[in-house]
C-alpha cells in the first residue's frame, strides 16, 4: 500500500487495515497467526459493529498500530450479518482490504471430521447443512473481497507462506536465524535447532597472550581462522545451511537457532559464529543475528 493511501484528509498516518474472513475450516486461524508473525496487530472474532471503534483507535494511536488485521466470522452469530454494511461505511472513510478464505465443501467436511468439532452453523443438521448455510451468509462478503484464497489444496504451512508472500512488507525477512555461541561446560542451549562443535580447533585458552581476550578481539579471531580446517569448515557449513534456510522459508518456519559451541563459549565459538553470520547474511529472505550466551561468564 502506498504512503498516500495510508493518510487521512488531515495528513495523519492511518496505517493498514485488513479484514480476514471466510469459511469455517478454511484456515482463518492459520492466516491470523501468519499475519501476527509479520508483526500485524491481530484481533480475533471481532463483531462487525466494533470495527469503527477499532479504526478510531488506530487513528488516535498515530502510527503505534501501523498494520491491523481483524478476523470477523460467523462465530459472531447474528452480529455477523452487519459486516457488508459495516465494510461499505468504513471504505467510504479509508482504504480497507478484505481477505476471504475458501475451500471446497468436501475438504471442509474432512477438516471438521478430523478435529471432531461441529460446524458453528450446523445446529441439529449435518456438517454439510452448516457449510451451506455459511456459504449463503458469506456470498455478499465474498463478492466484495480484495483477495480470495482457496485453501483446498493447502496444508497449514503452504497457507501461511501464501499469506506471508501477500502481506509482508517489501524487503522484510521471511526467516530469522540466530547464531548462538555457547560453552559446552555450561550445557547445550535448549532451543537450538542445530549444534556445531568447534572443539576440533586448538583452544586459544592455552595461549597466555590470548587467554584473557575473547573471540571479539582481532588477535583471537586471527588465531582461530589460521588453524587447519577452520576456513574449510566455515565454507562447507555455510554451504550446507543454505538449502536448510531456504527450506525453512518454504515451510514457513520463521525462526531458527544454530548453536556454535566450544569449551567455555569465550573464544572459538564466538569467532566462528561471527564468521558464519558473514557468510549467511546474503541469503535472500533471511535476517541473521549473532548472540553470545556465555561470553563474560569466565
Amino acid at each position: 500500500m502506498s504512503e498516500a493511501t495510508r493518510r487521512d484528509e488531515n495528513g495523519r498516518d492511518t496505517g493498514e487495515v485488513l479484514i480476514v474472513t471466510g469459511m469455517s475450516g478454511a484456515g482463518r486461524s492459520t492466516a491470523a497467526n501468519a499475519l501476527e508473525d509479520l508483526d500485524w496487530y491481530v484481533v480475533d472474532n471481532l463483531p462487525p459493529q466494533m470495527l469503527k471503534p477499532l479504526l478510531d483507535l488506530t487513528e488516535l494511536a498515530a502510527g503505534v498500530l501501523p498494520r491491523v488485521a481483524v478476523v470477523v466470522d460467523v462465530r459472531g452469530r447474528d452480529l455477523f450479518s452487519d459486516l457488508p454494511e459495516a465494510m461499505r461505511a468504513l471504505r467510504e472513510r479509508r482504504q480497507i482490504r478484505l481477505m476471504f478464505l475458501d475451500a471446497s465443501d468436501d475438504v471442509l467436511v474432512r477438516r471438521f471430521e478430523a478435529v471432531r468439532r461441529p460446524h458453528p452453523l450446523q445446529g441439529d443438521g449435518t456438517l454439510l447443512d452448516g457449510i451451506r448455510r455459511e456459504r449463503q451468509r458469506l456470498a455478499a462478503v465474498r463478492e466484495s473481497a480484495d483477495v480470495i484464497i482457496d485453501t483446498s489444496s493447502y496444508n497449514i504451512h503452504q497457507l501461511a507462506t501464501q499469506v506471508s508472500d501477500l502481506f509482508r512488507e517489501e524487503g522484510a525477512a521471511r526467516h530469522t536465524l540466530t547464531l548462538l555461541s555457547f560453552g559446552f561446560k555450561y550445557g547445550l542451549p535448549p532451543d537450538a535447532d542445530l549444534v556445531a562443535d568447534m572443539r576440533f580447533l586448538p583452544n586459544p585458552f592455552w595461549s597466555e597472550e590470548l587467554r584473557a581476550l575473547t573471540g571479539e578481539d582481532a588477535d583471537v579471531r586471527d588465531f582461530v581462522l589460521e588453524q587447519e580446517g577452520a576456513r574449510e569448515f566455515l565454507d562447507a557449513y555455510a554451504a550446507a545451511l543454505r538449502p536448510v534456510l531456504e527450506g525453512y522459508q518454504r515451510e514457513n518456519k520463521r525462526h531458527s537457532v544454530v548453536a556454535v559451541g566450544c569449551t567455555g563459549g569465550k573464544h572459538r565459538s564466538v569467532v566462528m559464529a561471527r564468521e558464519l553470520a558473514e557468510r549467511l547474511g546474503s541469503i535472500p529472505g533471511v535476517a541473521v543475528r549473532v548472540k553470545h550466551r556465555d561470553l563474560g561468564r569466565e
